[in-house]
């Protein structure tokens, strides 16, 4: 008998809680939000185009538990400063015009190559109460001789400290292209670095990055890994610390962004760290 059928006989209801969740935000400025019970975070859309335009993921930082997301958005449409402020977490890392806390771009004579856009529009291709699965698409522009666009499918999981991406770039001009998966850096912001002894990850321990509205006094880690990485670039000048490698047009990179709170269950850099060397 159908597990509906049997639910409905017994008079018993599926309870599974809900541990994921992901949408579009159009009621704020077009934002992509995900979450699971452990973190969450967003990309930008159209509608912050200019404020800012960029690729970079925005970590907000959060206790371990419910999902909280859709509650700081709601309330934030009455007070603008609401998720900025500590209600059990909050938004308080600085991404700017950056790879924030994990994405990637094209990386060209030494240089990061930002998007002309945000990501102008997506597709939620799984989503059940422990998994969503979902793809944002970044538009063709202008690359050297060339032209270059992304797809981003984001993988978000319950009861993990990261989500995986696949990222797919088209691009003619050249046969090869170089992209760099990382993370910004906040020198100013006591940054402690762990290269883990591997060259496939990286990973940071800093003060939170954004303190405007309400001063922070948790810390923030960040990680990548990438498995099939080239070359490993960490760079003061750049602020960031980046994982290189070489793909054809239609190539897909694949890697782990990941972040935590020291407010949540992981409290130290070397709890963090040694998470990290074990993915």
């Amino acid at each position: 008998m159908a597990l509906v059928a049997v639910l409905a006989l017994t008079g018993c209801k599926n309870t599974s809680e809900q541990k994921v969740t992901a949408r579009a935000v159009p009621e704020r400025a077009d934002d992509f939000m995900f979450e699971n019970n452990l973190i969450a975070g967003r990309f930008y859309g159209r509608a912050l185009e200019g404020d800012p335009t960029s690729p970079g993921l925005d970590i907000w930082v959060k206790l371990p538990g419910k999902l909280v997301a859709d509650e700081w958005y709601a309330k934030a449409l009455e007070d603008g400063g609401y998720y900025h402020r500590d209600h059990g977490g909050k938004d308080c890392y600085k991404v700017g015009v950056s790879l924030g806390g994990g994405a990637s771009v094209p990386f060209v004579n030494g240089n990061l190559c930002w998007p002309e856009t945000n990501y102008r529009s997506y597709e939620i291709l799984e989503k059940t109460a422990e998994k969503v699965v979902f793809v944002l698409k970044y538009p063709a522009r202008t690359l050297g001789e060339g032209g270059v666009s992304l797809d981003k499918k984001v993988t978000v999981k319950a009861d993990s400290y990261f989500i995986d991406v696949e990222d797919t770039y088209s691009f003619s001009g050249t046969d090869k292209l170089t992209v760099a998966v990382g993370f910004k850096l906040h020198g100013e912001q006591e940054t402690v670095q762990d290269r883990l002894e591997a060259v496939d990850r990286l990973a940071i321990w800093e003060k939170a990055s954004d303190q405007s509205v309400e001063p922070e006094d948790g810390m923030i880690g960040v990680a990548v890994v990438m498995p099939e990485t080239d070359s490993v670039l960490y760079s003061e000048e750049l602020d960031h610390a980046l994982l290189l490698k070489d793909i054809s047009s239609g190539e897909t990179i694949s890697y782990s962004v990941g972040s935590c709170w020291s407010k949540g269950d992981i409290k130290t850099s070397s709890a963090w760290f040694d998470l990290v060397r074990k993915l």
